[in-house]
């Protein structure tokens, strides 16, 4: 790959640790069938990450592919680093972690026995692969926590990467059409030497022996093809709009209240998957008077970060349970459409929409609809208004403390 390109992506393809090459940043999806894997990386390739033509299964309770492209770094007999690294961890089944290696920062996260989609990135910049481990650090129940030790982060382990990754399995890349040429290539080759013991057997039945009565040969049993169970819809297994709402908004009032002379708190992000991200900034004061206001608040924080120079604090805090639910759509893109600008009409208030698709594993392809809205009424007056939509999710909630604005992010399925 040249030069220039590597130094332009925020992410590498390999590092050595150990004497040893690794590959990294591959994209997991999860694989049903492992006895045959093929083609369902191939149909991920094709429809998924174009241009990918590498990958590697990692098996186990449940069992993944992951894809890389050769074009972007990638190289085939390169062992995967987060499988050496699931494996040699044996039955942790949820753990987050960074790496410091020699091309970058390894941000590795493995959650309920399955590495998520982004959860193998080697970034190239410190800060891309702190603020990725410190957004999910608001999730609870990790078994381990990995970091580097300058980072200086409460609980997390600096264990050497190397004696962890040597005693892991080491499953290299391979191939997808190389997998497919071996295949033809092993039934081309079977097939010629049936043919030529046919030949064989039926020059030597002419000439050599006497004719036998025909034997009648047994029908050969077909094993008919594995079950492959019904791909699941989207919608089946959404967070609960009502819980996020709510525990989004009592997070936000638990942390607009703490105070301290000379510093300024700045915007407020929730979201179900990593809980509530906010900042104080230091205009006046010290910062002992902000490490006060925040141990005496009563308020539990999954994280607290101190910027270098002492002018940021930045904090994690849990939002509680969100349950999930099976939520269909109920609505076309148009019915959506009405709906929506009526709204828009009755309350004053500009719901921003637009339209996108989503195409699963399996190329499925589901219509969704975005919506944006900004407003200065609080999550708990919305919540009646937005629970009427089946086959809702909201992904962000944001609050402006300057303004005193609310901004919702989600989404809509659509029929």
């Amino acid at each position: 790959m040249a030069e220039d390109q590597t130094e332009e992506k925020a992410w590498k393809s390999s590092f050595t640790e150990g004497g040893k090459t690794y590959a990294a940043s591959l994209f997991w999806q999860p694989l049903l069938n492992e006895d045959n894997p093929l083609p369902e990386v191939k149909e991920a390739a094709e429809n998924i990450l174009e241009g990918a033509d590498l990958y590697v299964v990692r098996k186990g309770k449940s069992s993944q592919f992951g894809l890389a492209a050769s074009t972007q770094g990638f190289t085939r007999g390169v062992p995967s680093a987060a499988v050496a690294l699931v494996t040699s961890l044996g039955n942790v089944t949820s753990f987050l972690g960074v790496f410091k290696v020699d091309t970058g920062w390894w941000y590795v996260c493995f959650r309920n026995d399955v590495i998520l989609s982004d959860g193998d990135t080697l970034f190239v910049n410190e800060k891309d692969a702190k603020d990725q481990f410190i957004s999910m650090l608001a999730v609870p129940d990790w078994d381990m926590l990995f970091a580097p030790p300058e980072w200086g982060i409460e609980d997390t382990r600096g264990d050497q990467l190397d004696s962890i990754l040597s005693k892991g399995l080491q499953v290299k890349l391979n191939k997808i059409s190389g997998s497919y040429d071996a295949i033809m290539l092993g039934v081309i080759v079977i097939g010629f030497a049936i043919i030529l013991w046919f030949a064989y057997s039926s020059l030597k039945s002419m000439f050599f022996t006497p004719p036998k009565a025909p034997v009648i040969a047994p029908i050969q049993q077909i094993e008919t093809p594995s079950y492959i169970p019904p791909e699941p819809k989207p919608w089946e297994k959404l967070y609960n709009p009502v819980d996020v709402m709510k525990n989004c908004y009592l997070a936000t009032q638990k942390v607009v209240q703490l105070l301290a002379p000379g510093w300024i708190l700045e915007g407020v992000t929730c979201t179900p998957e990593s809980g509530l991200v906010t900042s104080w900034h230091r205009e006046l004061g010290r910062m002992t008077w902000m490490e006060q206001a925040l141990r005496t608040s009563g308020v539990e924080f999954s994280s607290r970060v101190i910027s270098k120079d002492g002018n940021t604090f930045m904090v994690n805090l849990p939002i509680g349970n969100i349950s999930v639910l099976n939520s269909p759509p109920e609505f076309t893109e148009e019915e959506l459409t009405n709906i929506i600008n009526d709204l828009n009409q009755t309350i004053g208030t500009n719901i921003n929409i637009t339209t996108k698709s989503w195409v699963s594993p399996r190329g499925t392809s589901y219509k969704i609809m975005a919506f944006n809205i900004v407003s200065n009424n609080d999550p708990l007056n919305w919540i009646e208004l937005l629970v009427k939509f089946s086959g809702l999710t909201i992904n962000t909630v944001k609050y402006d403390i300057n303004s005193r604005t609310w901004q919702y992010e989600g989404e809509i399925y659509e029929l």
